[in-house]
């Protein structure tokens, strides 16, 4: 009775993840059993071998271990005992993975005796090795009710010798998912038959259960398998409204407006704000703050606004967004906009794959830039969060397919030479990003405006093209993590060093260059129709975001866009400039355009 009482506790807090994972009810009750009393009994059904090559020459795609029925009896597919439970030899985060691997030094030796890597070789060497290989044995999970986004991003693991010796098949026999087994905050993996299988026969398990074609199943498999896509094209897919609908709500707009662009002109506006900054920064007499929405002439909002045609029954109101204005705000769609005045890509926008729907051409051009020994870096980035949060550089294939699983992400080709700033505190040179604010105040006509003092984000550490996983070289995004300080430094001040750092570019000259690239981003945005462009919408104002780099090319500075970001923080602005949101609401609600702008 007490045991029932239990195993009904376990189903009840389990059941969800029991059935998403595709666990088989006949089986709940002995994973129940064998977790709650961790108990590991593979070793008596299964016999673990390392194969052995005759001639000592393994192949990159052999593997090394197999692991085989021992039970003479076979395994039976309805058997309600037969699921197993798998430890994990090793659980990390990327961005600390090699951290972990340079601390441990059992950790090395086991993952190295796992993945048959030579151990007898200096530890920096064999941290390498191990972290080129090791994707080929990588799994993940993710935490979906995890408190936080950074909780959120994925967790990987290597199984134990056992886990790691099942191979791949098209025709498995077996299915393998992780497990989190809630009273005790332990993850597992859970094996279990999904056919009949006979004495001494290989387990193996389905690597790629993702929906996906067989050309794009193909690539999803390189770590195991080697497959050419040097015929393949690699040209970007042409995409309709129907991938820039996808997986969004879709705003309703009106078919007509009650009145041209909020029309009439109030000599003072009152607004509601989700946004604190604007509630303790906008000081200007002609904006008050309000508490309700109902009273407010001009609504900001922090949450995405999709029924514009209900704001059109008050035609005096404004917002803080336009309709479909996410073409610019999300990587993915962002990419396929700034392609549309030429086939190809244009200079200020790094090369960038959807890893979602052009795998198989990223995959072609990857091998081909790699086949002609050319730079093959990538920055891969989740279509939706900022702040640097799940984005990784690599040049390993296997790395970049398994990360291609985790969820929609774009590669993104690594700026190779970046123009970098002397920074006096680290002797060295450090690569920056820039931010510009950038302000829409109409789509038809298209009315676009910079904010000129633009911000400044610093990595902490001197650049090299080398040790990819340290944030403090590769990343500028300081304030959200605990990688060090960060260096503040005012346009001003930044402009002083430029002429004193690079005499020969005035950066006059540079800011002429990225105020052009601006202006085509927007043109670009609105050359289509909605779903695939920004909306017109009169009663629409919006801010964004602008994160450029600048590289080098033939001895010239030219800008490169990285990305466009809604609702960025201004806590900076606001602190740098006491003005900064009177100055923006004057732009945006009364078209006072001084000096601090620049009209793109």
């Amino acid at each position: 009775m007490v045991h029932q009482k239990l195993f009904e506790n376990f189903v009840n807090t389990h059941k969800l993840q029991l059935i998403s994972s595709g666990v088989p009810h006949h089986l709940w009750e002995t994973l129940y059993r064998k977790v709650s009393k961790q108990i590991f009994d593979a070793g008596g059904t299964f016999c673990l071998l390392r194969i052995d090559y005759e001639d000592g020459n393994r192949g990159e795609f052999d593997a090394v271990w197999q692991l085989r029925v021992s039970n003479e009896q076979g395994i039976k597919a309805n058997d309600s005992q037969q699921i197993y439970i798998v430890d994990h030899a090793w659980t990390f985060r990327m961005e600390n993975a090699k951290q972990q691997l340079y601390e441990l030094h059992s950790l090395r030796s086991r993952l190295a005796n796992l993945l048959n890597i030579n151990q007898d070789q200096d530890t920096e060497n064999l941290i390498e090795e191990i972290y080129k290989v090791m994707w080929k044995y990588c799994n993940y999970y993710s935490i979906a009710n995890a408190e936080s986004v950074e909780e959120q991003t994925p967790i990987w693991y290597i199984m134990d010798e056992v886990g790691s010796a099942i191979g791949h098949s098209d025709d498995p026999n077996f299915r393998m998912v992780p497990f989190f087994y809630i009273p005790d905050q332990m993850t597992y993996s859970v094996v279990f038959p999904v056919k009949d299988v006979d004495f001494e026969e290989t387990v193996t398990r389905n690597f790629v259960e993702v929906e996906c074609t067989e050309e794009e199943r193909a690539a999803y498999l390189l770590p195991w398998q080697y497959t050419s896509f040097l015929e393949k094209d690699h040209s970007h897919k042409k995409l309709n409204a129907d991938y820039f609908l996808s997986g969004h709500v879709k705003e309703r707009i009106p078919s007509m407006y009650k009145s041209q662009g909020a029309a009439f002109k109030k000599s003072s506006y009152k607004v509601y704000s989700e946004y604190n900054l604007i509630n303790k920064y906008l000081t200007d007499p002609k904006f008050k703050i309000v508490d309700s929405e109902n009273d407010a002439d001009i609504l900001w909002y922090t949450k995405h606004y999709k029924t514009f045609d209900e704001l059109a029954e008050t035609p005096e109101k404004f917002i803080n967004q336009f309709p479909f204005e996410y073409v610019l705000t999300i990587k993915d769609l962002l990419c396929i906009v700034c392609r549309r005045k030429s086939d190809s890509t244009p200079d200020w926008l790094p090369v960038t794959y959807n890893l979602k729907i052009e795998l198989v051409e990223f995959v072609s051009y990857f091998q081909k830039k790699e086949k002609a020994k050319l730079y093959n870096y990538w920055i891969i980035k989740p279509f939706n969060l900022a702040r640097g949060l799940d984005t990784y550089i690599t040049n390993n294939i296997n790395c970049i397919m398994r990360l291609a699983t985790t969820g929609p992400k774009v590669a993104q080709q690594y700026i190779e030479n970046p123009v970098l700033f002397f920074e006096h505190s680290v002797s060295g040179k450090v690569k920056f990003d820039i931010r510009y604010v950038l302000l829409l105040v109409s789509v038809k006509p298209l009315k676009v405006y910079a904010y000129k003092n633009f911000f400044l984000r610093f990595a902490n550490k001197p650049f090299e093209l080398k040790n990819f996983e340290d944030y403090s070289q590769h990343f500028t995004v300081m304030n959200y993590t605990d990688k060090g300080e960060i260096k503040h430094m005012l346009c001003s001040d930044f402009k002083v060093e430029w002429e004193m750092q690079y005499a020969d570019h005035p950066w006059v000259n540079v800011e002429k260059q990225i105020f052009k690239m601006f202006s085509e981003v927007f043109e670009c945005a609105v050359m289509e129709e909605p779903p695939c462009g920004i909306a017109s919408n009169p009663q629409s104002r919006a801010l964004y975001a602008a994160d450029v780099m600048l590289e080098w090319a033939e001895n010239e500075i030219h800008p490169k866009l990285l990305e466009i970001n809604w609702m960025p923080d201004c806590k900076r602005a606001c602190e740098y400039y006491k003005d900064f949101y009177n100055d923006i609401f004057n732009l945006l609600f009364f078209d006072v355009v001084d000096d601090v702008f620049q009209e793109l």
